[in-house]
């Protein structure tokens, strides 16, 4: 402002410039196309600012969600591996116990079987012991019969009424006295007879 109203053209016409309005500023073509260029430039470069801005914004995002996943899986795995891990302590008390319920088995039938095998000796001796308590009372029952002869004994069981008895004592004494017998004659008859009757 100073250098226009300062200005010798201005002088030279004999003019005083109060003051001045600029009602406008329109630059030359180059002008504008250097302003309009480096305007553009600068949209540009807040463009791909901003494009910048978003695509590590989406980055971002991708790698927050990729390291939640990631972190997931590792969580699901370490969750799996404990299971697992539960599962096969579950399985050695499951075998431990069975192991144990087969000692156990065999322990109790171990027992049984010498249970069996005392009775089976117990009883074994109590019939020898009953064997035995027979056998002297037999031989006692019979002790007084061993100094009787053989007629006493046959005295002393046959019926003193079958005929059959003294028959069978007569030829009892034939037999004894067979060196002392010269001929016996035994008729059909008395054979018969004998049948008979025992018939």
């Amino acid at each position: 402002m100073e250098s226009v109203q300062n200005s010798k053209t201005v002088n030279m016409l004999g003019l005083e410039i109060l003051s001045v309005n600029v009602l406008g500023v329109t630059p030359n073509p180059e002008m504008a196309k250097a302003l309009e260029a480096q305007t553009r430039e600068s949209l540009q470069k807040e463009a791909d600012q901003a494009i910048y801005e978003r695509r590590n914004f989406a980055v971002e995002q991708e790698r927050i969600i990729k390291e939640t996943e990631l972190n997931t899986e590792i969580a699901i795995e370490e969750k799996q591996k404990q299971i697992a891990e539960k599962q096969m302590e579950t399985e050695v008390v499951k075998q431990e116990n069975e192991q144990k319920l087969k000692e156990m088995d065999m322990t109790s039938n171990i027992s049984l079987e010498d249970s069996k095998q005392q009775l089976i000796e117990l009883k074994v001796e109590n019939e020898k012991k009953e064997a035995d308590v027979k056998e002297y009372v037999l031989h006692a029952n019979l002790r007084p019969y061993k100094v009787l002869d053989w007629k006493t004994l046959m005295a002393i069981n046959s019926d003193g009424t079958d005929p059959r008895n003294h028959i069978a004592l007569a030829f009892r004494e034939l037999a004894d006295n067979a060196d002392k017998v010269g001929n016996l004659n035994i008729s059909p008859e008395l054979l018969e007879s004998i049948m008979k009757t025992r018939a």
